[in-house]
């Protein structure tokens, strides 16, 4: 017995030794726009050519329950950022900017000695220098950013500066410009941070000839319908053939994935393949203008259930990550900022942290989620009546960088953000779910369809309400979302700052 407890304590010595950083990892953390869970040629997709994401899904940790902080971009973006439910400082849909005493990844990163750069859509307040959520003022050294999504041929903020149109196609752009970054990172002897969050594939959709051309072929049976989607002529709302639609989104998709391509062949003609942490995922499930042809999960983006929140997650680290591995553990964009603090050694923020480290998955000896997975459509329509207590001023949330899609009669976007210091009854309302382990409880999801328990790994499409059938179970999971509502809404009152 005493032998084989040694042989253990050997083993497990050697294997944490084996985890010990000798250099701090290099990290590039990337997202796709509306890019849905099944939109991957390694997820069977019977159309898309996803050839970079497939090798990192078989060469890496292949995340297959991964989620987005929530269904829709800005408050997921915030979730990325802060490791915190969006709904804690006021970012409740898109353009509902952050608020400025949040603390991000770039700040923790920074803080470790890393330099850090930001690229592409931004989406959680203006990227001009005066705002006080830019890219610069939330601990990004640099960036090349915009402040929503973009096509081809972007207009970008450089740090703050004047718009600058860049032409060519959007994710080569802003991966040429992190390479640039990670080669000054290097002359500088510093490791480095890049946060590079795509403007694809998003409508409305613009692809290359070249990347048209792979999707000629699609059946016939798309051309039969029509969805509703920004068109690029007018940037106003307009009717298209499905087909048409689909050809043009996965050429973006495709295009995307050359993007990211190029990068990891830069990582590995540069030396650093080895110690670089690379990662990619959605911010929201596939939307309504992509038809979620091929979801297969209940509803799509802006939803709480699977189709709204569950999206392509992989991760490389091949010093760590030597053999591909894949994970059914529930894991969410809010576990990035733990993950990485645990990583480079900072301490996370003083003040309530929704997601979990996942070094232990890294390693392998994550087999549970410390804690539950919440995510909260806020029903913003009473938020309107902070709206004479703005928490920035308004002229600081005009935006800077146009896009084709137009919003309010212009092609720029305006944010906001109010102060919320008396929390009201109405303020629990909004669909709303909590994920643990096997089950997961939405309350609201659809109208009038009340509290509904589902068995996820059971019955991953959500069909068997099994709220009656198990009281004890569903009751349980209710109480604990009350309690982590009323530590949301403290935070809204902005308790912890």
């Amino acid at each position: 017995m005493n032998s084989i407890r040694s042989t253990l304590l050997v083993f497990c010595f050697l294997f944490s030794a084996s985890w010990a950083l000798a250099e701090p990892p290099n990290i590039i953390l990337m997202m796709g726009d509306d890019h849905g869970w099944d939109e991957v040629a390694y997820k069977g997709h019977p159309h898309l050519k996803t050839p970079i994401l497939d090798e990192m899904a078989a060469t890496g940790l292949r995340l297959d329950r991964f989620y987005s902080g929530h269904p829709t971009c800005s408050p997921t973006r915030g979730s990325f950022l802060t490791g915190r439910h969006p709904n804690r400082y006021g970012t409740f849909s898109p353009n509902w900017s952050m608020r400025p005493e949040e603390i991000t990844i770039g700040h923790l990163l920074k803080q470790a000695g890393y330099r850090t750069g930001h690229f592409g859509k931004w989406h959680v307040g203006p990227v001009k220098k005066a705002s006080p959520t830019s890219p610069g003022a939330m601990g990004f050294d640099e960036w090349l950013s915009h402040d929503n999504f973009f096509e081809l041929d972007p207009v970008l903020v450089r740090n703050g500066g004047e718009p600058k149109k860049y032409p060519g196609e959007s994710s080569e752009i802003i991966i040429d410009d992190t390479i640039r970054f990670i080669g000054d990172a290097q002359k500088k002897k510093q490791p480095f941070m890049a946060v590079v969050w795509f403007g694809s594939p998003h409508e409305p959709y613009m692809g290359l000839p070249e990347d048209l051309a792979l999707y000629d072929d699609l059946p016939q049976e798309y051309a039969k319908k029509k969805v509703k989607l920004t068109s690029v002529e007018t940037g106003q709302a307009s009717t298209q053939v499905l087909r048409d639609v689909l050809q043009v989104r996965y050429a973006e998709i495709t295009a995307m994935d050359r993007a990211i391509g190029k990068l990891r062949d830069h990582l590995k003609d540069a030396g650093l393949r080895d110690n670089t942490i690379v990662f990619y995922c959605g911010d929201n499930g596939v939307p309504a203008s992509g038809n979620g042809a091929t979801n297969p999960f209940r509803a799509l983006k802006g939803s709480v259930y699977e189709g709204g929140v569950r999206v392509p997650g992989v991760l490389e680290w091949p010093s760590k990550i030597s053999s591909p591995r894949s994970s059914d553990l529930n894991t969410v964009t809010s576990d990035l900022l733990p993950t990485l603090a645990d990583l480079v050694d900072q301490a996370l923020p003083d003040r309530p942290i929704d997601g979990a480290s996942l070094v232990p998955l890294l390693t392998g000896e994550m087999k549970e989620r410390p804690s539950p997975i919440m995510f909260w459509n806020f029903d913003t329509r009473p938020e309107e009546a902070n709206s004479d207590k703005p928490y920035i001023d308004p002229k600081l949330q005009e935006g800077t960088t146009p896009l084709i899609k137009m919003m309010a009669g212009k092609y720029t976007r305006t944010f906001r953000n109010y102060h919320h210091p008396v929390i009201k009854d109405t303020d629990y309302n909004g669909s709303r779910t909590l994920l643990h382990e096997r089950y997961k409880l939405v309350i609201d999801g659809e109208k009038d369809n009340g509290i509904e328990l589902f068995d996820i790994v059971r019955d991953p499409y959500e069909t068997t309400n099994l709220a009656e059938e198990l009281p004890a179970i569903t009751a349980s999971l209710q109480d604990q979302m009350k309690d982590w509502q009323d530590s949301v809404l403290k935070s809204l009152t902005a308790a912890d700052y």
